[in-house]
């Protein structure tokens, strides 16, 4: 299924023109300043398949917990968090999955993996039947 999103304003939108890769919850603090929430909620897709369609994004970077860049793009208007580039899945973009259009922020309620668990808060239970990491990669 193809994904497409936009942000609360509707200034930026995007598409992939793939399945996600992998659907992932992810519960590191940098997430979760990212998102003001508890974890953020992941399509993973090849980049190949991603577009911008309407709109630039700004992006910020930080360093991750893995040493390398995570690049993050959001709305300068709106300031909602859009997608991803993370320096450790190179050739992939990660699609902030509250963006997505027409319930796609359920995933198909299937989530594959959740990363770093270690730093999940105590009130969000593991999604059954999802991979659990300590962090990203384990």
């Amino acid at each position: 299924m193809p994904l497409a999103g936009s942000c609360m304003c509707g200034a930026i939108k995007y598409e992939s023109s793939s399945d996600p890769a992998v659907t992932a919850l992810c519960h590191c603090t940098d997430c979760q300043k990212w998102t003001g929430g508890p974890y953020t909620s992941n399509a993973v897709v090849p980049a190949d398949s991603f577009q911008v369609t309407q709109g630039t994004p700004t992006h910020y970077d930080v360093t991750g917990a893995s040493g390398k860049n995570n690049r993050h793009f959001f709305c300068s208007t709106c300031g909602s968090s859009l997608y991803t580039k993370l320096d450790v899945m190179e050739g992939m973009v990660v699609i902030k999955a509250g963006g997505l259009d027409n319930g796609g922020a359920a995933l198909g309620n299937k989530i594959a993996v959740e990363f770093y668990c270690k730093d999940r808060v105590p009130y969000a239970a593991p999604v059954e039947g999802a991979k659990q990491e300590s962090h990203f990669g384990s």
